[in-house]
């Protein structure tokens, strides 16, 4: 009885004692990640970073103070507290993610199984359960395979016109296992697409696989684990070979698109290279490779593929068992062997295509031409998958469109050249089942041509495909077009991720534009984990530089564009400084850092006008013109933006960031380099374009204005005054969006940060032209390429863009929800909560997963008070800024601040009551006349 006694006293008696016993059995260790994924399969780094996630409930300000990571090579080693492999013994530190692996050598097609134990300022600790990932093939020298497939082109893909039909490739190999299997993994690159299937299986949930890259530069290979999809016997591999951006449709007698005037790149015809390796239950092992061994045919189903003008499928000619077991390929030629890629192979770390969705078509109607129009009720990307019925030799066609010129027609000018249409030619006998495996569009119509019945609703459904990578981010307000705005941009940022950031889904474009994704970038990364996918794209742009430091304005170069101006390639700097604040990605800019600094030497000896570099090629593109009018962009010289002042604003802030990096990494020479060259650059830029009696920049239009104000190059004590133009603009244009893409990169946060957020919320809400709420009623479901897309001339005008959202999601989390990284405490290791309330606006309800955990933010206000919910995972802190004249007039959880010891009152500045709080949940309130 005394001995209970005595811990039931421990348990209550003092708040630390009671925290600790409590903790124990409520922290939790979990969401392993290696390389930032969930077990993932075929690593090639040797080095990959770690991490992990607390939770714990009712608890605040938890932090870890320690960690422990065993690896180990089985999983009952690991669980047993054995790291074979690692271990890394109790670190101190809060670093929680991005750890690298510090143990032995790690081994090609090697599992590796791990765990981590945690401690905290509470005193606790907790260990996860055991993780798990494989490695790829991380010496050249072990790929034994070699590349195959059809090298010519057959009688039916004979050219036509100035296009090429190229029918899908098949190719098969059986292989006899004597033993039973332990361990099998599978390596394959097919170019441009493939898909692989054993005994008849789909190997994977990918689709649209491997991931876009310069196959000249690079080469991406996936891996999976096919051990429960091989026997004991003979067992067959198959896979299917589409076009993709390897082999391209459209060479136009070797010259360039006469619509676009821009050359495309062909890479030859499609090929494959594929490594089994089996491992047997008696240890010893066995390599399966694509050789001369295997065999070819395109005279399967597929009879054409491209992602541009769909996909030809013929089920007269499908190959019945053609990956199975025992399948007669007698009649089948021996596969070619081929030219490898001149590209690096290498393990793909983003995130291959999945169907992540399905969509239920809303309505379907006849058009009186005897074709069926499909509405999908919102612009989608993917394809349809039909079920119909009728006579061998009936052919079914779907045409594609984003938009109806009539109520029964598909408006089809705005997609150039692409044909966006599937056939299906049935084999009769029942009900038959399809969809496309080497195309996609972006719609929300479709127009169904052949069919003999009325069809119905439920005979389609709409599969929505982009990178498999995770939502992360959530926002909603008490205004409905600011609302739908965030659902548009949702739609839009998902169907344009496609292994590269596309511009845009349905035309014969669908390219990866450098200058499109300065800022988009960092507003799609608050709704989806987009870390992987452009430090990816760095590393394409990396690629794609020149020995000279050139760099182009689209990667890859699928066309060829290089201009060598200054505004669009400054991505490469300025997307890797997102990663790191967002994501905490210390290794992109000090990977290509070396790059960075080639690029700017480059531009600067070859372009340099005194002390400024005016290079720029596209000018603040998409500027809005008259609503109702053809035009694309604007023609008023008084709207438009210098590109010389673009270029050396944004040159002057690639410096700023590069100064910054150099910091980080220690490199004082090149501060002082970068801090000296940036005082040059900003004396000659205000020489040039500031207009000391007006106090205005260039031609005084907002954008010619605004940056140079955010970039800091405004003289000290004219930042007022410059502000006070852009006012003035806005007001002349009666308080609407009234620049283009460079400026729209950084509008909602300039005006916010100049004390006008009620300029801010007017513009994001406003329904009329031109605005982003104008689209919404104008019927939009995404986001336009143009103001005034119901209008503008098909030339360019996609419905389905990012570019025009600017800066409107960075400020929807971090100003309206007050979701923001601190710089210095990066990836939301600290974040800096101190939203915006504006009048009119009732309440934002907002979450984001960052690398700790979930941040919540839900605030309402009313004429009274403001009732705020934040929530801080663990390891994390906030500095809160409330707006209330002192801290007497705030309470938290119905008590007042003086009695909440988890609450660190820090002062009052500019209106507002400075707060420091620790991880957990909290309800404040305060007081507001």
């Amino acid at each position: 009885m005394l001995i209970r006694y005595y811990f039931y006293f421990l348990c209550i008696s003092g708040s630390l004692i009671l925290t600790a016993c409590v903790n124990r059995s409520a922290l939790r260790v979990t969401d392993l990640t290696v390389g930032g994924r969930t077990a993932p399969i075929g690593l090639d780094d040797r080095t990959p970073g770690l991490g992990w996630m607390m939770h714990i409930e009712q608890q605040r300000n938890i932090r870890q103070t320690a960690y422990r990571i065993l690896v180990g090579t089985s999983e009952t080693l690991v669980e047993q507290g054995v790291g074979n492999v690692w271990d890394s013994g109790r670190v101190l530190s809060e670093a929680s993610f991005g750890v690298p692996f510090g143990g032995d050598s790690l081994e090609s097609y090697a599992d590796y199984y791990w765990k981590v134990q945690v401690w905290t300022n509470q005193g606790d600790s907790a260990s996860s359960e055991v993780g798990h990932w494989r490695m790829g093939i991380l010496d050249k020298r072990e790929w034994k395979a070699q590349w195959i497939g059809l090298d010519t082109v057959s009688e039916q893909d004979a050219p036509h016109r100035t296009q090429t039909r190229l029918a899908a490739r098949y190719l098969r190999k059986e292989v006899a296992l004597t033993k039973p299997v332990a361990k099998a993994t599978v390596v394959v690159s097919g170019l441009g697409l493939y898909e692989l299937q054993i005994n008849g299986q789909k190997v994977g949930d990918d689709v649209l696989s491997p991931t876009l890259t310069d196959y000249a530069r690079q080469v991406p290979y996936n891996t999976y684990d096919v051990r429960h999809l091989l026997d004991t016997g003979t067992n067959a591999i198959g896979v299917i070979l589409g076009n993709g951006r390897f082999f391209h449709l459209r060479d136009f007698q070797g010259g360039p698109n006469p619509v676009t005037g821009i050359a495309h790149v062909n890479y030859g015809y499609p090929r494959l290279l594929l490594q089994l390796m089996i491992q047997y239950a008696d240890g010893t092992e066995t390599l399966v490779v694509t050789d001369p061994s295997w065999k070819v045919t395109d005279k399967g189903p597929i009879r054409a593929n491209n992602e541009y003008d769909g996909e030809e499928f013929d089920a007269r000619m499908e190959l019945d068992g053609w990956s199975e077991r025992g399948y007669d390929d007698g009649h089948w030629a021996v596969a070619d062997v081929m030219e490898a890629p001149e590209g690096t192979l290498m393990a793909q770390a983003n995130e291959n295509i999945r169907i992540k969705e399905t969509v239920v078509p809303e309505a379907i109607r006849e058009t009186g031409r005897g074709t069926y129009l499909l509405d999908m009720g919102q612009n989608m990307v993917g394809w349809l998958r039909i079920q119909v019925r009728g006579n061998a030799g009936d052919t079914v066609t779907m045409r594609f469109a984003e938009r109806l010129s009539d109520s029964t027609t598909l408006y089809l000018d705005n997609l150039r050249d692409a044909r966006v249409t599937d056939t299906y030619v049935l084999k009769g006998g029942g009900v038959e089942t399809w969809q496309p495996r080497f195309t996609y569009h972006g719609f929300r119509y479709v127009e169904l041509a052949g069919l003999s019945y009325e069809p119905v609703i439920t005979d389609f459904e709409g599969q929505v495909v982009y990178d498999d990578v995770a939502t992360i981010g959530s926002f909603e307000t008490s205004d409905t077009t600011i609302n739908q705005v965030f659902n548009n941009a949702y739609w839009s940022i998902r169907g344009n991720y496609r292994g590269i950031p596309t511009d845009c889904p349905q035309r014969d474009e669908r390219v990866a534009w450098l200058g499109d994704r300065l800022m988009s970038s960092y507003g799609e990364s608050f709704v989806f984990d987009n870390s992987r996918i452009y430090r990816k794209w760095m590393g394409d742009t990396q690629a794609a530089q020149d020995s000279n430091g050139s760099l182009p304005d689209i990667v890859p170069e699928y066309w060829l564009k290089r201009t060598d101006n200054i505004t669009y390639p400054s991505a490469f700097i300025i997307i890797p400084h997102m990663l790191r604040k967002q994501f905490g990605d210390e290794e992109t800019f000090r990977t290509y850092y070396p790059d960075m600094k080639k690029w700017l030497a480059y531009m600067w000896e070859k372009y340099r006008e005194g002390d400024l570099i005016l290079r720029d090629t596209y000018g603040d593109w998409c500027v809005p013109p008259e609503e109702g009018t053809e035009e694309i962009w604007t023609s008023d010289p008084a709207k438009t933006t210098d590109g010389g002042l673009l270029a050396s604003a944004y040159h002057y802030y690639c410096l700023t960031l590069m100064e910054e990096f150099a910091a980080l990494q220690g490199l004082d020479g090149d501060v002082a380099y970068f801090a000296g060259l940036r005082e040059r650059v900003a004396r000659a830029f205000n020489r040039k374009f500031f207009n000391e009696q007006g106090g205005y920049y260039g031609n005084n239009t907002t954008t010619a204005n605004l940056l140079p104000l955010t970039f800091g190059l405004v003289p000290e004590g004219r930042q007022a005054a410059v502000f006070q133009q852009i006012v003035g603009r806005l007001a002349a244009h009666g308080y609407h969006v009234n620049s283009g893409i460079m400026g729209m990169m950084w509008f909602m946060r300039g005006l916010t940060d100049h004390g006008r957020a009620d300029l801010a919320y007017a513009i994001a809400s406003k329904r009329t032209y031109p605005s982003w709420g104008y689209m919404v009623e104008n019927g939009a479901t995404t986001i336009w390429e143009l103001w005034n897309g119901n209008t503008a001339h098909p030339l360019m005008n996609s419905w389905n863009h990012q570019m025009l959202l600017g800066d409107l999601l960075i400020w929807y989390f971090e100003y309206l929800a007050g979701i923001q990284s601190d710089t210095n405490q990066v990836a939301f290791k600290r974040v800096v909560m101190k939203p915006v309330f504006p009048e009119g606006l009732h309440e934002v309800k907002a979450s984001y997963r960052s690398k700790f955990g979930v941040i919540k933010s839900h605030w309402k206000r009313d004429a009274e008070k403001l009732r705020w919910s934040i929530e801080v995972p663990p390891n994390s802190s906030a500095l809160v800024g409330i707006p209330a004249g002192d801290a007497g007039s705030i309470n938290e959880g119905g008590r007042p601040l003086s009695e909440v010891a988890d609450v660190l009152v820090k002062g009052v500045e500019d209106g507002r009551v400075l707060l420091e709080i620790g991880s957990g949940s909290y309800q404040f309130q305060a007081d507001l006349h």
